[in-house]
């Protein structure tokens, strides 16, 4: 059958998606109605969530797993939310594609109902940020949506279609079959080299450094550079530290592997960085969390940095020997122009002593037994249980610090994805993720305070058969906060219980009424029969773990 040779607004929509390889759609209805029906036809799934937060948190797990750009979408009345969820995406370099509808302007400055002005709300959190206005657009648009979102560094865009559901975009007729550009429907797209002088420059440095340690940052990951970063630091015998977004770039019971450097750490990884003579870092930026506020390392210590971001060189770190390129590209330049080294032994066995240390430190609470149980059980028991292919995804706060400090990822085939700074992200991220790689097992790790802001999504999981296992660490309160509100009050009456305490309640019944699996946890050795039964399930499912609400994060060292 001959196809028409051209097509309308709602067609032209769902047939870019298919072609740029968009498997689902997550989006709050209304919007884009008469595009849904076309995607059904194409074999997108169409995930209609409960808030477009959750929209967009799924959208960029998605997007952070499969390679590929993530799609959430939101009416009019929904873009304010979509835009506070994109925040994460955003902070993550994570390639997410918004689509929300905009009043005609006809309706603009009129007082119409339920409308603001989105372009300011998006501005701040996406690389890429236009109005739709004219169906003759979406043919140009739309394809530089998808290449703003892979290219270079990648981060979110967002088109404001014309219509509070994008109706009159859709309605449109006449508009030319889509011509895709399959380059950019995965990242990174390009894998610029190095210039020959940057790298003379870093290797020289390298050459010269008795104390070098590498840092691998979510750019590693971006970049599929895992391999390329161990060949390098085998070959030249460097130690390795991540952030908390490069972790499991390394396989973290590696001779030369570190843990986690910056605030959510393990000070192993601390110290080891602020002992260097050079640090090379690797895909990551060098912000106040990855640094310890710019104390790890001390401000003055020699850096080469490795970053597709120009911008990112230097940015903190005066005298910075900067490398534009890709870093799996970088990294293999090096490798071929460095020459093999056996490192230096005194400084290979400090750090090999500082990561000992700091495991018999915390082995007594990783193998505790005591009731309620210890946060460090639970992480020990997701180190043993996670499968070899499997994707831990971790919410913020004292989850991450957790999971950062007491999780080890030993299998190259493992993935591990974390919020990058909003509380309840994990959850909704997971579904994304499992989205993306459905013949994968998901296990989310997250508090009762970020499993606060989104399980309603059970419900979403459950209708669509997203089967991730969420392990929940059940304090029944925000206990991260809890030291600086004792400081705060410092011995002066009231109830500070009040700004961190929540009633209890049982998550894994929640989780059963919604038909999904559901178990509560009350002794350290049910952890890991739980998590196994959780796996094998088939359903939606949440694992609650009753924890120790005096159980603190380990602080991060600084120097």
């Amino acid at each position: 059958m001959t196809q028409p040779p051209s097509i309308s607004g709602a067609r032209y929509v769902a047939e870019t998606l298919a072609l740029y390889q968009v498997s689902h759609v997550f989006y709050v209805d209304a919007i884009l109605r008469r595009s849904m029906v076309d995607m059904e036809e194409l074999g997108i799934r169409r995930v209609v969530v409960h808030s477009e937060k959750a929209a967009a948190y799924m959208a960029d797990g998605y997007a952070r797993v499969s390679g590929r750009p993530g799609v959430c979408m939101a009416q009019s009345v929904g873009a304010a939310n979509l835009a506070a969820g994109l925040q994460d995406a955003w902070l993550a370099s994570s390639p997410v594609v918004a689509l929300t509808g905009k009043k005609p302007p006809l309706f603009l400055h009129r007082n119409a109902y339920q409308e603001i002005d989105h372009w300011p709300m998006f501005s701040p959190v996406t690389k890429y940020n236009v109005d739709v206005v004219a169906p003759e657009q979406l043919p140009y648009l739309m394809r530089q949506a998808f290449r703003a979102a892979t290219t270079g560094k990648p981060g979110p865009v967002h088109l404001d279609l014309i219509g509070r559901e994008a109706r009159e975009l859709e309605l449109a007729e006449g508009l030319p079959r889509p011509m895709a550009e399959p380059l950019y429907a995965g990242y990174p797209p390009f894998r610029p080299e190095p210039d020959a002088a940057s790298v003379a420059a870093a290797v020289a440095a390298i050459g010269a450094a008795r104390r070098p340690i590498l840092v691998a940052g979510g750019g590693v990951r971006i970049s599929g550079a895992a391999a390329a970063l161990v060949a390098l630091a085998e070959h030249r015998n460097i130690p390795v530290a991540t952030s908390v977004n490069g972790k499991g770039s390394i396989d973290e019971r590696h001779r030369l592997a570190v843990g986690v450097v910056g605030s959510y750490s393990a000070w192993s990884a601390n110290k080891a960085v602020a002992e260097a003579d050079l640090v090379i870092y690797v895909g990551s930026a060098t912000g106040d969390q990855t640094t310890h506020n710019w104390t790890v390392p001390p401000i003055g210590t020699a850096v080469v940095q490795i970053d597709i971001d120009p911008m990112e060189l230097g940015r903190s770190y005066p005298g910075t020997v900067g490398v534009v390129a890709d870093a799996r590209s970088a990294l293999s330049r090096l490798a071929q122009e460095l020459p093999q080294d056996p490192g230096n032994p005194a400084w290979l066995e400090k750090t090999r002593a500082l990561v000992t240390e700091f495991q018999t430190e915390h082995r007594p609470m990783r193998d505790s037994t005591e009731t309620p149980i210890r946060p460090e059980r639970i992480c020990r028991e997701i180190t043993d249980l996670l499968p070899e292919n499997g994707i831990l995804v971790s919410d913020t706060g004292y989850s991450a610090i957790w999971v950062a400090a007491m999780v080890q990822l030993t299998s190259a085939g493992q993935t591990f994805i974390r919020a990058a700074g909003s509380l309840g992200w994990g959850f909704p991220a997971a579904l994304g993720a499992k989205c993306a790689a459905p013949d994968r097992p998901v296990i989310c790790f997250t508090g009762d305070g970020g499993f606060w802001y989104h399980f309603a999504e059970l419900e979403t999981a459950r209708r669509h058969g997203i089967n991730t296992v969420t392990v929940v660490n059940n304090n029944n309160g925000f206990s991260q906060g809890i030291p600086d509100v004792q400081r705060q009050y410092a011995g002066r009456p009231g109830n500070p219980e009040e700004l961190y305490r929540f009633n209890a309640i049982s998550f894994a019944r929640i989780a059963e009424d919604l038909g999904c699996f559901g178990v509560r946890v009350e002794r350290a050795e049910e952890i890991g029969p739980a998590i196994r039964k959780a796996l094998a399930s088939g359903l939606p499912a949440v694992v609650e773990v009753m924890t120790d609400f005096s159980a603190r994060a380990p602080n991060p060292w600084a120097p």
